[in-house]
């Protein structure tokens, strides 16, 4: 399994030039512009999207999409999940949320892996670091990277987003 290392965030474009390298990026990153991108079907997908609702989009090369449309939640409603054969490329396309991440080798294991839903959740911890993604930022997860997104930033808020699942280069 490939490990590039920790996780990064930043504007869509600065995230895409760290993907560049990797063929398995490619779908994905094409798609997430899409998503950012006003007028675009993907943009126009997601801003017509309920509150609650999600949409799955399957890409090339194994890779999907989830989009959704949801309310931020407070911290403590959240909690730390990692993967293992999927990369999360995770797209804020309305909204502002704040995500959290640490090393999952740092954290305890409270659900054990589910091969069916691709996720192990983990226990709380307050050592991680705080990122804060608005319209047009992204975020990417590896197996690694034990994550905590969809948190509040001022109280509960919509925000529209896309998470790419990437799968893990052999």
């Amino acid at each position: 399994m490939v490990q590039c290392g920790m996780a990064f965030f930043g504007p869509l474009d600065v995230v895409a030039a760290q993907c560049a390298r990797l063929a398995e990026f490619r779908a994905a990153l094409a798609y997430a512009r899409e998503a950012v991108t006003p007028g675009t079907p993907a943009h126009t997908r997601l801003g017509a999207m309920a509150e609650g609702t999600t949409h799955r989009v399957d890409l090339a090369g194994g890779a999907y999409a989830i989009e959704m449309a949801y309310r931020t939640k407070a911290r403590p409603d959240g909690f730390f999940e990692t993967h293992r054969r999927f990369i999360d490329l995770q797209v804020v396309v309305g909204g502002e949320e704040l995500m959290e991440v640490a090393p999952a080798a740092n954290l305890a294991v409270m659900q054990p892996y589910d091969e069916a839903r691709e996720f192990t959740r983990h226990a709380d911890t307050r050592e991680a670091s705080v990122l804060r993604l608005g319209a047009g930022s992204a975020a990417v997860f590896w197996p690694a990277d034990a994550h905590m997104p969809s948190l509040a930033v001022h109280g509960p808020a919509l925000v529209r987003k896309t998470v790419v699942k990437v799968p893990v280069p052999a």
